[in-house]
């Protein structure tokens, strides 16, 4: 399946295993509606095709969990799936999981929903990957610690992340507290 997902233009070949209904039996659930979208979308945009990227955009009652992949594989087809459908901006994506899984979440997201996809979000997942958050947990320490100073921290790191990683640790300090 994954050599298959891998070619360059699948969506006839997977079409056809459903209406012979033969990717049920593969990938029980699986749905091909958002494929064609994803390829069309990985043309457009001159990225790869990625196997996983796609059998994501399948899902199905428990994607990827129907073939033997690695508990690798199967982990990013789950994660990637929770991000498209997450909300979460092109900026946090790359922040919290890096360039390339935020650009296939992108990507994904834009097929599942039968969205516009907007290249410049490419961009704004790079900004948040090269981002470092600028706070430790030394800068609130001694003054907050134990569960409070977990909460503290993503508190500032939501304002931050929230202010285009524009905010630098003098700001968060001394920002609402």
């Amino acid at each position: 399946m994954l050599k298959l997902l891998a070619a360059d233009d699948p969506v006839l070949a997977v079409a056809t295993m459903r209406s012979l209904n033969v990717l049920g039996r593969v990938l029980i659930g699986a749905d091909d509606r958002a494929l064609g979208p994803l390829v069309h979308l990985e043309n457009t945009t001159n990225i790869e095709p990625e196997p996983l990227r796609r059998l994501a955009a399948l899902g199905g009652e428990s994607p990827g969990f129907d073939l033997r992949l690695s508990k690798a594989q199967r982990r990013r087809v789950v994660d990637l799936r929770k991000a498209a459908i997450s909300g979460m901006a092109a900026s946090e994506l790359g922040y919290r999981h890096g360039r390339a899984f935020a650009s296939d979440a992108l990507l994904l997201r834009s097929a599942l929903l039968e969205t516009t996809f907007h290249v410049e979000q490419l961009a704004a997942t790079e900004i948040g990957a090269k981002a470092e958050y600028p706070i430790k947990a030394a800068d609130l320490m001694p003054d907050v610690m134990g569960d409070a100073l977990g909460a503290r921290l993503d508190e500032l790191e939501t304002r931050w992340i929230a202010s285009g990683f524009t905010l630098t640790k003098e700001d968060l300090l001394q920002g609402p507290a």
